[in-house]
């Protein structure tokens, strides 16, 4: 059976509302995030790199989330959550799909870095490492957040979801950046267009299920 190496509070919840959505049977094993929020060393025995979401089967380790859900969509989906090929909202699904961790993510994690660099700095450098983060946030980080934002709420205002009409796998890759942004990265109401996909997404009984499979799921702040 399909096994599902779950971190808490990570992007492996968007693998277990993939197989929700498609209602296929998996397992579950469970990590901690350490008190520093890293993955615990045990997931390096599952995959060198000892990160999550990973997911075993059939003798397969498959690391990444656009190749887990690329993965289980070809295996396992029977044409669910991913248009017809040469369609354009087929172009649509794949860039999104690989968007989301290839450009969306990174200044997430930069915005994420530079906020908590200061509180975790010695006391004596505690303001050089404010002044360097806030620079960073305020010349870098945020303009690009900002532009991220912008095409996100451009590109919903064309379609009810990123690759079209139909909800898909490209959306589930999509939730994680979205709720990261909705947590730290600025979006709130002036962003109607996005909000509003939260909600439909947060309304899906799939995602709902994977969440109670899941547990505790929080975007880090």
């Amino acid at each position: 059976m399909l096994t599902v190496h779950h971190l808490n509070n990570s992007r492996s919840q968007r693998v277990l509302w993939l197989l929700e959505e498609l209602g296929l049977p998996y397992e579950i094993v469970r990590y901690q995030r350490q008190p520093d929020m890293r993955a615990p060393k045990e997931l390096r025995d599952i995959h060198p790199l000892g990160k999550s979401p990973v997911i075993t089967d059939n003798g397969n380790t498959i690391a990444e989330s656009g190749a887990i859900a690329e993965y289980i969509i070809g295996t396992y989906g029977n044409g669910q959550l991913i248009p017809p090929q040469n369609t354009p909202e087929r172009l649509r699904y794949t860039y999104w799909l690989h968007y989301a961790e290839g450009s969306a993510m990174p200044p997430l994690l930069l915005k994420l870095l530079f906020t908590l660099m200061p509180k975790r700095a010695p006391a004596l450098l505690r303001p050089l490492v404010r002044k360097v983060s806030n620079t960073a946030l305020t010349t870098l980080v945020n303009p690009q957040l900002k532009q991220h934002m912008a095409y996100w709420e451009g590109e919903l205002g064309k379609s009810e979801w990123f690759a079209g009409s139909e909800f898909t796998a490209a959306d589930i890759q999509m939730s994680f950046p979205v709720e990261a942004a909705a947590a730290r990265g600025g979006l709130d109401a002036r962003r109607p267009k996005l909000m509003e996909y939260l909600g439909r997404i947060h309304a899906r009984e799939p995602y709902r299920r994977a969440l109670e499979r899941g547990g505790e799921f929080s975007i880090l702040t």
